[in-house]
Parts: C-alpha cells; structure tokens; sequence
C-alpha cells in the first residue's frame, strides 16, 4: 500500500495480505449480524478476506441465517461454549496461507477503511505483532453533571455519598446497563439488580446516558440518598433540581446539549498489580490519544494480529475461557520480542458489555481470578505476593463496609462482594499448578539459552 492509498476491491495492483477474519458468537442476535456485514462492507478485496463465524452453542439462530443467506462467510459450530479464547482458536485454523488475523468480538463493528489503515501500519513495521483501532462506544452520549451534599453511614462506612443512581429510563426504553459513571462515583455496591450498576456519587459526578432521543428528552433516574437532600443535575443549559429522599423513586430529568464520542479502548496499559487499564477510557474523544506510541496489550474486542507471531508464540491461553486472554497473549508476544501499536486512524465501534454485564458475578469472578492467574505466569514472584496479601487486605475493607458496617446500623448486611473475590482467589489457587508449571518450564528454557515453547489451543502457553 502506498501512502493513505486504498485498497479498492476492483483495482489491478499487487495482491494484498491474505486477511482471515473471526467472530465468536454466543447469543449475540442482530448484533452479530451487524458485525459480520460491517467485515464485508470493508475496503478490501474479497479474495483476500475471509470471514469466519464461529458459533459457540448459540441458541439465537445467527449460524443457521448466515449458513443460510451468506454463502460468503465460512461458518464453524462449536458444539459447546468455548469461550472467548477458545473460539477464536478455533476460528483462526491452521492459519496457512494467512497473512494477518482479524478479531471482532460480536458486538463490534468496524467502519469500511479499518482493515486497510490496520494492515498498513503491519506493513511498515515487520515486528509489529497487534495493530489496535481506537474503539468508539457504540453510540454517542449526553452528559448529566450531578451536584449534592454528602453524607455518611458511619459506623464502618465513611465514605462522602450524595446520591445512589439504581437505573436510567429514557424514552421508555430501559438503558440502566448502558449509562456511564463517567466520574465522581463510588463504583459498584453490591446488591445490584439485573437491570445495571448501582452506584454512590461522591457529591459531584459526571453522568452519561445513550443520545437515543436527543437533547431536549426527558429522562428518568432511579435516586435515592443517605438523608433528605436536593440534588442539582444539569445538562447542556438544562437545568434539574429534585428533592431526593431515602426511598428509591424515579425522577425527571430534561436532557441538553450536544452528544459526545466516547472511548471504549486505544490499545491497553498493564499495571504492576496485573490489571490492564483501556488507554481513554470513558474519556470524551478529543483526539487526546492518537499520538503514535507502542502499547502494552490489545483489547479483543477488535484488533488486526500479524498471522507470524501467532505461529510463534502461540494463541490463546483457553484456560483463562473469559476476560484477559488478550492481555495474556500480548504479554507473551512482548517478551518474544514482538510489540503493538494503536493506530487511532482506523474506527471500531462497541457496545460493552452485551454479552456478559459488567460488574455482574460472572464478570466479576474471571476478571479477577484470570488478573491474578496472568500476573502469576508473567510477574516477578515478589509482586505476585504482594498482589495477593493487597487482595486479601481489599476484601476485608469489603467484608467492613458491606456486612459489618449494615450490622452495627441495623441493617442487613451483603456479603456479595465478599464472597466473589473469595471465589476468584480460589479459582486462583485452582490454577497455580499449570501456571507454576508454565513458569518452571520458561526458567529452563531461558537457561539453556533457548525461548519458551509456544502453546498450542487446547493448552495455552507451556
């Protein structure tokens, strides 16, 4: 490719890298179509782009309407739920004759120049082993700023709180799972319900909801508050001021002002602690992030992969099954000397969450369990410990705030949380045998002077 020239599907110039393209499916409806039609609308020649469907025990009927109405989609049923790692495995093949692999999780999409952008910053660089897009939510929101008095619970409990936010209603349609506390926030507390997050504001907070309606609509919140108060929101130049007492209710709310972008992801950090961090997160896109840099990891849910380093280092760990397979990979691709690059220039847009809800037990368990399992097969041993005795020290400060400090109240307390990260460190310790192994193994290897034996699917890195 020459300069920002691109690759049109009928022009007579040198074949293009062979793209293999995989989307895992579990239950994922109308938006796994829409993500397979945005890999066939791309600026790229069809004989030179594969897509591929891999279903993981979908009970939605999407493998059997793409078998059925696109005969240019390779379709592969799992039989069993493979995870996300174990799909994509699977999706990928044997990878010969491929030059580069595409992932786009379900309920991704991709605009038109994504792969030719992507596929140009491989080609200038030979050791680049993942390209990142910045990825968009899905689609652009409207901002409530929330302005109260504090107070406390006391007695375990400390912390400054203005109002709880339980849901968001707008225009009729449920979007508690899609609104954004953006900043100002407690984070989760337990108990939430199936709806969405429930979560503290600290006095003065960002809000953000899904533009479905526009400015000028009327939203709905579900609030309630420590003790009586009144909590000042504003939107754009609309201004609402409610009187919020102790008993959830839902209150009006007009919305103004212009949408916003936000972001999802431009490439990932990993901290000492082993959490990976989306670079931008929920930040408003102001282009803050498209300087050229390299990256710690990728994020899955869209990401261009050069087919050689993957046939040296190996795919994902399938193991992890959910949550950190891609900060896995991208570790192991950088200690064998291969790096990744954001390139801000090609778009992805993401609706998160759709599949597993974030901050629900399930996410909660294989975050954890897989950010100590990664740490473990990849950090120093000192920081392992540490990270453990931290882990051990955070669900205390858990068991305080949500069991002991309700008791002293008379109130009833919520070991929820509690019992979550217990299983996650137990699931932990379930899995130190094969990740000490896998660590045993690199240590000989590094010295007798050669590298780690790169792992296969099924067994991930040795």
């Amino acid at each position: 490719m020459r300069g920002r020239e691109r690759p049109c599907q009928g022009d007579a110039v040198p074949a293009r890298p062979h793209v293999r393209a995989v989307v895992v499916n579990y239950n994922g409806g109308p938006r796994t179509i829409r993500a397979i039609e945005s890999l066939r609308a791309l600026e790229w020649p069809h004989d030179a782009l594969e897509v591929v469907l891999v279903d993981n025990a979908s009970t939605d009927g999407v493998a059997d309407l793409v078998r059925s109405t696109r005969d240019d989609v390779r379709v592969i049923e799992a039989g069993s739920n493979l995870g996300f790692g174990g799909g994509c495995n699977l999706g990928m093949g044997d990878l010969a004759g491929v030059d580069l692999v595409a992932l786009v999780n379900p309920d991704a999409r991709v605009q038109p120049d994504w792969l030719w952008r992507l596929a140009e910053r491989h080609q200038a660089d030979p050791r680049l082993a993942a390209a990142c897009p910045k990825i968009l939510f899905d689609a652009p929101f409207l901002e409530i700023e929330l302005a109260c008095p504090t107070s406390s619970f006391g007695r375990g409990d400390h912390r400054p709180l203005g109002t709880l936010v339980a849901g968001a209603r707008l225009a009729g349609e449920d979007v508690s799972r899609r609104v954004q506390f953006a900043h100002g926030f407690w984070g989760p507390e337990p108990g939430a319900p199936q709806a969405g997050p429930r979560q503290w504001s600290a006095g003065e907070a960002l809000l953000r909801v899904p533009a479905l309606a526009g400015a000028g609509a009327e939203c709905r919140l579900l609030l309630s508050a420590v003790s009586r108060r009144e909590v000042r929101l504003r939107s754009g130049g609309e201004q609402t001021v409610l009187a919020v007492d102790t008993h959830p209710r839902w209150h009006p709310v007009t919305l103004g002002g212009e949408p916003v972008e936000v972001i999802n992801s431009v490439g990932m950090t990993v901290g000492r602690d082993g959490y990976a961090g989306d670079r931008g997160w929920l930040e408003r896109d102001r282009g803050q992030w498209d300087e050229p840099v390299e990256v710690d990891a990728w994020s899955g849910a869209a990401v261009l992969l050069r087919a050689e380093h993957l046939r040296q280092v190996g795919r994902f760990d399938e193991r992890l099954f959910l949550y950190y397979e891609d900060v896995e990979l991208s570790l192991r691709a950088r200690r064998a000397g291969w790096h990744h690059a954001p390139v801000p220039q090609a778009v992805a847009r993401h609706v998160h969450s759709a599949t597993v809800v974030a901050g629900s037990p399930l996410h909660q368990h294989f975050s954890e369990r897989n950010r100590l399992v990664v740490l473990a097969s990849h950090a120093p041993a000192r920081s392992v410990l540490a990270t453990i005795v931290r882990f051990l020290l955070v669900t205390a400060s858990y068991a305080r705030r949500d069991a002991i400090a309700p008791l002293l109240r008379g109130a009833r307390p919520s070991w929820q949380v509690v019992r979550l990260r217990l299983g996650a460190l137990a699931g932990f310790a379930r899995a130190l045998p094969w990740v000490l192994r896998g660590r045993v193994a690199r240590w000989g290897a590094r010295k007798e002077g050669a590298r780690p034996a790169a792992g296969r699917a099924k067994g991930g890195p040795d």
